[in-house]
């Protein structure tokens, strides 16, 4: 059965020649954008645009035009990826969770903004370390996985739910040895750990992150020297879990004292130890998974909140992967009837 077509018009005010500019962007690349996303055509002369597709595309197509168009009050310049973001949310807005979601459900507030999940997994995600004391994001790069675990914890140490927060990472080599890097330890060290000062700036600025760590409050360390401590009334975040090993993910584990909260992240398609060394995050979702008080959220490709092509190269990536698998196992298949 073919999907019937159906016509919409709608009429965008104040009619401002500046704003619609902005909406439309360069060479229409917004609605170009708009128009691949939902699969709709879209049509504009001044104020008044025409969008041609199913209902429901044309109708999520055009409360996005309304909302976008709104955002371009006060004069900001719309982004192909402020847009890319937009259309995540409409595409997303129909998940069973966000329907039942009051309007600012799940937004984490910050000194500086306020950060609001843009998918079904990322509103997961944000229950789940509200809910939990130890939890697991897992999934490729762009998802939002550290981002939103550090905003998490700076909300936690801001309403003082903690006393210090604590970020970690394992410093693995990754095509170029530490020790050939110039500079002592933590300058060595401080490359592995910018995306996670570069979320911190973000939401306390520069100058209030220096002094939180100058006072210990905040603590950015290698995973190696968490060996020994026992962390109570902190908020914990291991970051590119994926790089640990079995014995120091259950070290890391095992430091979690009594008022802490602890989050996970690591993307099991990017390991970087030595070959034949088995990722600790991989092993310890299966051991752990069944656990009351330890959560798992898993993302996608349709999580990706970064460059909208991002998510096509996850996606073709995974079908690169899925392709080798299945080639692996007919390959294995055909051994055996020879073998017979």
């Amino acid at each position: 059965m073919v999907n019937q077509i159906h016509s919409r018009s709608i009429s965008l005010h104040p009619d401002n020649a500046r704003r619609l500019a902005n909406l439309c962007g360069r060479l229409n690349e917004h609605l170009n954008q708009i128009e691949q996303s939902l699969a709709i055509k879209i049509q504009q002369r001044g104020n008044r645009f025409r969008l041609s597709g199913s209902e429901a595309a044309i109708s999520d197509g055009g409360q996005l035009l309304e909302s976008l168009y709104l955002s371009t009050d006060h004069g900001k310049q719309l982004s192909p990826d402020q847009v890319h973001l937009a259309l995540r949310e409409t595409l997303n807005k129909n998940d069973p969770i966000a329907e039942t979601e009051a309007e600012d459900e799940g937004l984490i507030r910050t000194p500086r903004n306020s950060i609001k999940p843009r998918s079904k997994h990322q509103r997961q995600y944000v229950q789940s370390i509200q809910q939990n004391d130890i939890n697991f994001g897992i999934g490729p790069a762009g998802t939002g996985k550290t981002y939103l675990a550090v905003a998490c914890a700076v909300e936690a140490l801001v309403q003082e739910r903690v006393n210090r927060l604590l970020l970690v990472r394992p410093a693995v080599e990754a095509g170029e040895k530490l020790g050939f890097l110039p500079g002592d330890l933590a300058q060595k060290i401080d490359p592995y750990l910018r995306p996670l000062y570069d979320a911190l700036y973000e939401m306390l600025g520069f100058e209030r992150v220096a002094r939180l760590i100058e006072k210990n409050v905040i603590e950015v360390a290698p995973l190696a020297y968490m060996r020994g401590r026992s962390l109570n009334n902190s908020f914990i975040i291991l970051d590119e879990s994926q790089n640990t090993t079995a014995s120091q993910m259950k070290m890391f584990l095992t430091r979690i004292g009594f008022g802490s909260t602890a989050i996970i992240t690591g993307d099991v398609t990017q390991i970087d130890l030595p070959k034949g060394t088995r990722s600790g995050l991989v092993q310890v979702s299966k051991i752990l998974e069944n656990i009351k008080g330890i959560g798992f959220t898993y993302f996608d490709s349709h999580d990706v909140v970064r460059h909208r092509l991002v998510q096509k190269i996850v996606e073709a990536y995974d079908k690169h992967d899925r392709q080798n698998i299945s080639n692996l196992n007919q390959d294995s298949s055909s051994a055996h009837e020879r073998d017979s």
